[in-house]
């Protein structure tokens, strides 16, 4: 099995390295990560420049772009066989709920869906250093079903584990995305220049976190796995939108 992995935290990120430690008994592993630390890139493609690809001592390549940059330049022209699944993470942090639109972590994974790859995207729901090894063996279960021929049609999972040893960790949940509340105001400061800057804040807390949600899943020590979709088309206001332009 061929595998690619990416994530948005950057090429040097303990997540990532524990990511390619437990997939390298499952298949060929290559790695291409961003340069730097790219969270909340989101989607974004870089167009206004071009990209370089390097090598690491570790041998990931790494390209001073998006999480998306990467995979797509991997998928389209980097690659000389295509992979037959995109894993994105560890993540050091959730991605639940709302977090999924600005996360540069299922951003790499949604690239990798979009090219018509099966792809994951894992999160470890921590702040601090965190089990990370046990995230990535989590990974690993879900690389190897998919190996064994138990897959899905082409898939994008969004995967958050809690932030405790492989052997405590509860069973996997199958969930919907939870919301947040709204974001915390932004944090005005004043850099040296005597300049006012501004820094964005902190996500809000949790509003729609119910059972079935992952948050919910997570806050009680589960595996949250979402199955995500591309399609943003609100059906619900079609026939709506279609009487108030008239006829």
């Amino acid at each position: 099995m061929r595998i690619l992995l990416s994530n948005d935290d950057g090429y040097f990120a303990p997540g990532l390295a524990a990511l390619a430690e437990a997939l390298a008994p499952l298949g060929d592993i290559t790695v291409v990560a961003p340069e730097r630390d790219r969270s909340g890139a989101s989607n974004s493609l870089t167009l206004d420049r071009p990209l370089s690809v390097r090598r690491s001592h570790l041998g990931f390549l790494y390209v001073n772009g998006t999480p998306t940059d990467c995979v797509h330049l991997a998928v389209t022209g980097l690659l000389d066989v295509l992979p037959d699944i995109v894993v994105s993470g560890v993540n050091h942090g959730a991605n639940m709920g709302d977090d999924t639109i600005y996360s540069g972590t299922v951003a790499a994974a949604t690239e990798g869906f979009l090219l018509g790859i099966p792809s994951i995207a894992v999160s470890m729901v921590s702040r601090g250093d965190g089990n990370f090894a046990a995230a990535a063996r989590v990974a690993a279960d879900l690389v190897a079903r998919h190996g064994a021929g138990a897959s899905l049609p082409p898939f994008l999972l969004n995967v958050n584990v809690p932030d405790l040893p492989y052997e405590a960790l509860g069973p996997v949940e199958v969930t919907r995305l939870g919301k947040r509340h709204k974001a915390e105001p932004v944090v005005k400061s004043e850099n040296p220049r005597g300049q006012t800057v501004y820094w964005i804040g902190a996500a809000g807390d949790a509003a729609d976190a119910g059972p079935g949600t992952d948050f919910h899943a997570v806050a009680a020590d589960r595996i949250s796995i979402t199955p995500l979709q591309m399609d943003l088309t609100h059906f619900g206001q079609l026939d709506n939108l279609r009487r108030w332009l008239g006829p």
